[in-house]
């Protein structure tokens, strides 16, 4: 069994607007983090609708692949995802709960890079994150995730 930690989090106030990083953040069942674009419905929205609109996740050993393979220095911020973690086998999650502190998500799908993360960064982004740009996921429980917060499976 593993265990992993959030290493950082991070939100934008609206569409396209700057990651802002916290220690901590309200995560409200059923809604998405407290501050965050898609708490407020002012995010950008892919073409395909479904769950896991609430919370997205990132490997930090993503984010270092990303570095040492393709020459992409990728602060966590830039990669507009909320969580970023270490530890934590994030593609096999899909379909399973798991624990964030007291806080339990249900991760959907993955999330895979786009043109627009492409956008706000720079070429070669997509290309190098593919079927390792993340994890969409719904809060099941809410509560506070803080940085440090350990990261395990629910049991199925």
């Amino acid at each position: 069994m593993w265990e992993g930690r959030v290493v950082s989090i991070q939100i934008a106030p609206e569409a396209a607007a700057p990651m802002v990083g916290l220690d901590q953040v309200e995560a409200v069942a059923g809604k998405g983090l407290a501050g965050d674009r898609y708490f407020h419905r002012a995010g950008t929205y892919s073409e395909r609708p479904g769950s896991g609109r609430q919370v997205t996740l990132i490997e930090v050993e993503a984010i270092e692949a990303l570095a040492r393979e393709a020459g992409i220095e990728l602060p966590s911020a830039a990669s507009r995802r909320n969580l970023t973690t270490r530890g934590v086998p994030l593609n096999h999650l899909i379909g399973r709960r798991f624990r964030i502190g007291d806080v339990v998500l249900e991760a959907s799908r993955l999330c895979e890079p786009c043109q627009h993360l492409e956008g706000l960064t720079r070429p070669g982004v997509l290309k190098a994150l593919v079927h390792r740009g993340g994890l969409r996921a719904d809060i099941v429980v809410g509560g506070t995730i803080r940085v440090g917060d350990p990261i395990r499976p629910e049991p199925a």
